[in-house]
């Protein structure tokens, strides 16, 4: 493996583990309010969604959930698991620099790397996650620190 590969690797590895901490965080506050916050259950519902959908993508196997599917928050827990299992089995067996061709949900070809496809489910958690803690603020819960320098100061990464 050349250098340039082993430090997008050891990147993408970092950022995966980051993301898995980060939505345990999240799933730690859903777990631990009595109240629902339906609009933010339903996004992290996406993020798990699309978590599945591109992880699947990637090993060629149609995706059980829909992309805006809702799930019970009490299932978080035990569906990002399952996520992470197949989504860390990806990166610990494929090269990241393989073109997958697969289908969005709207039925359009496309091709891209392992890599790339990692980056944009992972992007994409960040993105939806920040609009999740700006909702949890909004209803008087305190946010998780999910800003990745946090867990890199702490030694968690």
């Amino acid at each position: 493996m050349l250098i340039q590969e082993l430090n997008w690797f050891k990147m993408i590895e970092e950022f995966i583990a980051y993301t898995k901490l980060a939505d345990t965080k999240v799933m730690d506050v859903f777990s631990s309010i009595d109240k629902n916050l339906p609009d933010a259950e339903r996004l992290f519902s996406h993020i798990l969604n699309a978590q599945h959908i591109w992880a699947n993508r990637i090993v060629g196997l149609k995706p059980v959930f829909e992309v805006w599917q809702e799930h019970d928050k009490h299932n978080f827990q035990a569906i990002s698991k399952n996520n992470f299992t197949l989504i860390e089995s990806c990166l610990d067996n494929l090269s990241l620099e393989t073109l997958v061709l697969y289908y969005d949900s709207r039925g359009n070809e496309h091709k891209n790397t392992i890599g790339t496809m990692f980056m944009q489910m992972l992007n994409h958690s960040t993105y939806h996650r920040g609009q999740i803690v700006s909702m949890l603020k909004a209803a008087g819960i305190e946010p998780p620190a999910t800003d990745y320098i946090l867990f890199k100061r702490n030694n968690l990464l």
